[in-house]
C-alpha cells in the first residue's frame, strides 16, 4: 500500500519524521513525501531517496495567507494524490493539514489523517483586529477540512480539548493524543555536563517562542553574573510574529546573548550547555525540549499547553508563568547559585524521556491509531 506524508518544511521530515517513515516502510508500505522546496534541497531529497522514499515538490507558503497561492497549493495536492492514489495520507502543520485533508477527502483517500503539532500564531494569546479575523478563519477552515479525516492526532491534551470545545473536531473518539514527535534516545544520548553553568534556547526567533523573555532574563542576570553564558540557536523566520534583525543585533552587541545562528545539528550546542530554556507561549510538544531531556539536561519552560507536559516541577526542571521574564530570571538564578542540582535534575529528564518520549513508543501509538499493523 502507498502512504503519503505532507509537510510544509522539508527539514522537519528528516528531523521529526524519519523514524516514523522507517516504521511505516517496515509494514510493507511504499512511502511518498510532499513538501515545498524539497527537490532544490538536494541533501534532504537525497537522504530520503536513499531511504527508498519518493519525493514530490508542492507549493506551500507557510507564513502567507494569499488566496491565490493557497488555491494553487490545494490544486497541486489534489493532483498529486490522484496520481499517487495512496491508501494513507498524513499531513502536519497548518496548511498541509487544511489543504491536504480537503484534497484527500475529495480524492476519496480511504484513510486520511491529520497531525496537529501545535496551534501557532493564530491561536496564541489574545486576538484583536487582523489576528482575530485570522483566528476565526482558521477555526472554520480547520472545521471544514478535518470533518473528512479518519483520525486526528494531537501532541497534548489541551489542544485536543480546545478543538473539541470549539467544535472543530467534536467527535472525541477520532481524536488521539500522542507524546509529541518523540526523540531517538540513541541519537540523543546523555552528554557530560560542562564545567561552567550556561543556558541555551533553540527556536525560530518569534515573539511567541518567548525569545524576548529569554533575552530580558539573560540581561538581568548578566549584571550579577557576567561570566554566565546565555546561548541562542535559531533564525529569523518569515512570520508576522518574528523579531527584527536590529533587536537581535542589540542583544549580541551588548553581550547579553551568544548567538549561534541556525544549526543543522543541535547536539553539540546542547552538550556544551548546562540548562535548556524555552519560555514559549504555546507548543505541541517542543522537540528541542525532548532532545535536551534525552541528553540529560534540566528544563526551564512555561506553564502552558505543550510545554508543561515535559516538566515535573522541581524534579527535572521548573515551570514559570507565561510572559514573566523576572520569574524566568529567578528560576535561572537557582541553577547558578545551586549548580549541584543540575546533574540530578538532568538525570530525571533523561528518565522521563525514556519513559514517555521514546520515538519508537510514540510511533507505535501512531501506527496503531492509523490501523497499520
Amino acid at each position: 500500500m502507498k502512504f503519503l506524508l505532507i509537510a510544509s518544511y522539508p527539514r522537519s521530515i528528516l528531523n521529526f519524521r524519519k523514524e516514523l517513515i522507517r516504521k511505516i516502510q517496515s509494514k510493507s508500505n511504499e512511502v511518498h513525501v510532499a513538501a515545498p522546496n524539497i527537490l532544490i534541497n538536494s541533501s534532504i531529497s537525497n537522504q530520503l531517496n536513499k531511504m527508498g522514499v519518493t519525493v514530490h515538490e508542492v507549493s506551500v507558503n507557510r507564513t502567507s495567507f494569499n488566496p491565490i497561492n493557497d488555491v494553487l497549493t490545494f490544486i497541486q495536492l489534489f493532483g498529486l494524490i490522484k496520481m499517487i492514489r495512496p491508501t494513507y495520507v498524513l499531513a502536519y502543520t497548518i496548511k498541509p493539514v487544511i489543504y491536504g485533508m480537503l484534497a484527500a477527502y475529495l480524492a476519496k483517500v480511504p484513510k486520511p489523517f491529520a497531525l496537529i503539532t501545535g496551534l501557532g500564531y493564530g491561536f496564541t494569546g489574545k486576538a484583536f483586529g487582523l489576528k482575530k479575523v485570522l483566528r476565526i478563519v482558521l477555526n472554520n477552515m480547520y472545521k471544514f477540512a478535518l470533518r473528512g479525516s479518519s483520525k486526528i492526532f494531537f501532541q497534548n491534551k489541551d489542544d485536543k480539548v480546545l478543538f473539541e470545545k470549539l467544535n472543530i473536531s467534536p467527535v472525541a473518539t477520532k481524536n488521539i493524543v500522542v507524546n509529541g514527535s518523540g526523540v531517538n534516545l540513541k541519537e540523543y544520548s546523555i552528554a557530560p555536563l560542562p564545567s561552567e553553568v550556561s543556558f541555551l534556547m533553540i527556536s525560530r526567533l518569534l515573539i511567541n517562542k518567548g525569545v524576548r523573555e529569554y533575552a530580558l532574563a539573560a540581561k538581568e542576570l548578566k549584571r550579577k553574573y557576567p561570566k554566565v553564558d546565555f546561548k541562542l540557536v535559531g533564525w529569523i523566520d518569515e512570520n508576522p510574529d518574528a523579531i527584527g534583525q536590529t533587536e537581535l543585533d542589540e542583544w549580541v552587541i551588548d553581550g547579553t546573548i551568544s548567538f549561534l545562528g541556525e544549526l543543522k545539528d543541535v547536539r553539540p550546542a546542547i552538550a556544551n550547555t548546562s540548562i535548556y530554556v524555552l519560555p514559549s507561549y504555546r507548543e505541541g510538544i517542543p522537540r528541542t525540549v525532548l532532545e535536551s531531556m534525552a541528553m540529560g539536561r534540566p528544563i526551564i519552560t512555561t506553564d502552558v499547553p505543550g510545554c508543561r507536559e515535559t516538566v515535573e516541577n522541581g524534579k527535572n526542571g521548573f515551570l514559570v508563568p507565561l510572559k514573566d521574564s523576572t520569574a524566568l530570571a529567578n528560576v535561572m538564578e537557582k541553577f547558578i547559585k545551586n549548580p549541584e542540582i543540575i546533574e540530578k535534575m538532568g538525570k530525571e529528564s533523561r528518565k522521563i524521556a525514556e519513559e514517555k518520549y521514546d520515538v519508537h513508543k510514540v510511533n507505535d501509538e501512531m501506527l496503531k491509531g492509523m490501523g497499520i499493523t
